[in-house]
């Protein structure tokens, strides 16, 4: 059985800064992300804690697709994208994924 995937982009506290990862598993990447696990990683670097878009996809095969052409696009694309869905830039985390 495949399994799914989702793709996602999270910022700083500014929002000056964008990540565009993908996961099978969201809530525990995100724990990840937030507790630092890999010290070194561009998203601890630049404290990147702010989950601002997430997309489910029925297989990670998809998701994997789907990042390629996130990470492709240009900025404005993704700002374009996260505001379509999250106008505010709020913590998804926070609002919504946290309390699955």
């Amino acid at each position: 059985m495949k399994k799914g995937g989702c793709v996602y982009i999270m910022t700083n506290s500014r929002c000056t800064v964008l990540y565009t990862g993908v996961t099978s598993d969201l809530q525990s990447r995100m724990y990840q992300h937030l507790h630092r696990t890999y010290s070194n990683a561009f998203t601890s670097r630049y404290k990147i804690y702010k989950l601002v878009y997430y997309n489910f996809f029925s297989n990670i095969e998809e998701a994997i697709a789907e990042e390629k052409r996130l990470k492709g696009g240009s900025r404005v694309q993704k700002i374009t994208l996260i505001e379509e869905l999250n106008p505010n830039w709020e913590d998804l985390y926070e609002k919504e994924v946290k309390l699955w």
